[in-house]
């Protein structure tokens, strides 16, 4: 089929109005009054930040999900995206009919509904970009550059199930040793780690109390620490962290008590897509009340000259090698 046919098949029911069908050369989107309009962007490429064998819809909704973990990090509400997909020479109607299926599903419980985007050939790996739009109240963004000292620190979900969850799909997709720790978990926790790595759940429902209470918020994507290093850089400010209070998932606990060493790699390793953020003190009952359970408090902002001070397993301070994934 030739790319108009490709677009109508596939894409077409997947639009949102603003799309126009995707008959036409660009997008209509009219924001909603008093609002602005949030902007983000991620590429992911096969091989890079994901595995070619892994399932299609799982691919498609980590493309969806990892830019709507940016806007809800923004406290922006879901408005529609683009998406640019650059298709190697063996992909078959039957991967492309499952890919936009995962889309779709997502799109539709996110009702963030496609706008339009590209479609190319590529000779090399299958590449996916996607750039979400959002809308929030005027002035009502949240920045990474927002906390100040005193704030308390907080970050949803839970953290490091992607990096084990990586582990245990390499071991499975490409014969790497299956790590050490893998005897201590039961088939449900390893599922859940993998699906942890294969589709992020971005935390939309924070939305409302990010708006109503967060000094500065990001998403963790490249690693808690230095995800958090950066917020703080951004806003002109230091903290001190306990990260034995972070948040561990079963499965996550349980490889830890089976191989300590993993401590560091827990919260410096990508994939997480939680939400990291900072809310003054007198706004803490407010905001974990309005996250429902969803956050937990991790530490305290405090003055630049204080820097970043991780507390590791035993109360002391912690140097990471390195504090976050890197691109390059």
């Amino acid at each position: 089929m030739d790319e108009a046919d490709l677009i109508a098949r596939y894409f077409a029911p997947l639009a949102g109005p603003g799309g126009l069908g995707l008959r036409d050369d660009a997008a209509l989107v009219a924001p909603p009054a008093g609002a602005e309009i949030v902007l983000t962007a991620d590429a992911l490429v096969a091989g890079v930040h994901f595995f070619a064998g892994d399932p299609p819809e799982a691919i498609a909704a980590k493309a969806l999900a990892v830019n709507l973990s940016d806007l809800a990090a923004k406290a922006a509400d879901p408005l529609g995206f683009l998406l640019t997909i650059a298709l190697p020479g063996d992909w078959t109607p039957q991967w492309l009919e499952v890919f936009a299926k995962g889309l779709g599903d997502l799109a539709r419980e996110s009702r963030c509904p496609l706008l339009g985007g590209d479609t190319v050939a590529t000779p090399g790996p299958l590449t996916l970009s996607i750039t979400a739009l959002g809308s929030v109240p005027a002035g009502r963004m949240i920045r990474r550059a927002g906390a100040k000292p005193g704030d308390r620190l907080y970050v949803s979900g839970t953290i490091g199930d992607a990096a084990l969850g990586l582990a245990l799909r390499r071991a499975e997709l490409e014969g790497a040793p299956a790590p050490p720790w893998v005897d201590a978990l039961d088939a449900a926790q390893k599922a859940h780690l993998v699906r942890r790595y294969l589709v992020p759940e971005p935390r939309l429902a924070l939305t409302p109390a990010l708006r109503a209470c967060a000094s500065a918020a990001m998403d963790v994507s490249d690693g808690l620490a230095g995800d958090l290093s950066a917020l703080l850089r951004a806003s002109g400010v230091g903290a001190r962290v306990d990260l034995r209070e972070a948040p561990l998932s079963p499965a996550a606990a349980a490889a830890l008590r089976a191989d300590p060493g993993l401590f560091e790699i827990l919260f410096s390793s990508g994939d997480d897509y939680e939400i990291l953020c900072a809310a003054a003190p007198e706004q803490a009952v407010r905001f974990e009340a309005l996250a429902g359970g969803a956050v937990t408090a991790i530490g305290e902002v405090g003055p630049a000259s204080a820097g970043a001070v991780f507390l590791g397993p035993d109360g002391d301070k912690l140097n990471f090698a390195r504090d976050r994934y890197s691109h390059f």
